[in-house]
């Protein structure tokens, strides 16, 4: 009888435009391709995980390492006690503590529900039926004043990397003249209430700030519900989401009015809309960040941002140098697939395990 084979790609990619945030100049990116094939039936997955490990969030290797020794270990298991592959919906269920589980996990998710889907004729609009028209989010950096800006056409709101140092001159002209509201982002690298607020009020001098994101390390929420006290506009939270519980304890101290949810970083799709819709009951606004990804997981996430969210989310379009994962579009799945010819020419096989028969 044959079993399920599962086989790992990787392609890095260089991005065309440098971001530099508070804690992490972003130049590279590594993206990882789960093909999990079972009978008849395959299905891909996508994650982009950090180069390193920072803030929490897994670096690429420790994600690769979690998936071979101890993921796909445990859906081989399953499958051969239930002589069938489990629904993605479970795949949260094996979530654990460990920093590389969440984004392995949803790797195999997002992997087992396009294969549900193809089977099944269906796309991933019928799951997940269009909510709000899309706006788009577009990460800027003002620390370093060399960098050049993607196009910021048809962009509704910058969510721009700021450190606690000084913004020079020229950067923030180009703010001004972009004409757009920003979310001031600090990847958890605000030295002080003092630096924060010297950078928020250069910024509103010459743009409106909708909110100060992650001013704080993960996790501290004391503070940064008393800087959100004294700033006197909104806090919003982004690597300090990865659950339900830590949307309740936003909500319990009164640090957030505003969060970003990323699938890959609380587990998962299934997940991700949970934490969405359960934040939004709780009088929180939600966007969904993801946009290192090719352009096939961004779909995934812009279908999730056009089903649960108003707000702005950072799923629009990544220029890379050279080529870019090559898409095909779908009748069914997601909408789209990866040229299989693209990840056996231009990507690394990583792996392949299983194929027993």
């Amino acid at each position: 009888m044959a079993m399920m084979e599962a086989t790992l790609y990787r392609h890095d990619v260089q991005l065309a435009h440098v971001l530099s945030g508070g804690a992490q100049r972003h130049e590279t990116r590594g993206r990882l391709f789960l093909e999990i094939r079972d009978g008849d039936g395959a299905g891909l997955g996508e994650v982009a995980p950090q180069p390193v490990s920072l803030n929490g969030d897994p670096g690429i290797e420790s994600v690769i390492e979690e998936l071979c020794e101890i993921v796909l270990p445990q859906l081989r298991a399953i499958r051969q006690r239930e002589t069938s592959l489990p629904s993605w919906t479970r795949m949260n269920r094996l979530h654990a503590p460990r920093e590389a589980s969440a984004t392995a996990l949803a790797l195999v998710e997002m992997a087992l529900l396009n294969r549900e889907l193809i089977a099944q004729g269906r796309r991933l609009e019928e799951l997940w039926p269009h909510q709000s028209p899309l706006r788009l989010q577009r990460a800027v950096s003002l620390v370093d004043e060399r960098e050049a800006w993607p196009t910021l056409d048809g962009v509704a709101r910058l969510r721009v990397k700021v450190s606690s140092a000084p913004i020079a001159s020229r950067s923030l002209e180009r703010l001004a003249s972009a004409s757009l509201p920003v979310i001031l982002d600090f990847n958890a690298a605000a030295t002080s209430d003092e630096a924060v607020v010297g950078v928020l009020e250069q910024v509103q001098d010459v743009a409106t700030v909708v909110a100060v994101e992650q001013p704080f390390r993960v996790g501290n929420l004391i503070d940064t519900t008393r800087l959100g006290e004294r700033l006197g506009v909104a806090i919003s939270l982004d690597e300090g989401v990865r659950s339900l519980r830590d949307v309740e304890q936003i909500v319990r101290y009164g640090a957030a009015r505003l969060i970003c949810v990323k699938p890959s970083r609380v587990g998962g799709l299934a997940n991700a809309r949970t934490l969405i819709v359960r934040a939004r009951s709780l009088g929180l606004e939600a966007y969904v960040g993801g946009f290192f990804e090719s352009p096939y997981a961004r779909r995934v996430n812009r279908v999730l941002a056009e089903h649960c969210v108003v707000e702005p989310s950072d799923v629009g379009d990544v220029e890379v140098v050279g080529e870019d994962a090559r898409v095909l579009d779908s009748e069914t799945g997601f909408g789209l697939e990866v040229d299989a010819d693209f990840l056996r020419t231009h990507a690394t096989r990583i792996f392949t395990t299983g194929a027993e028969t």
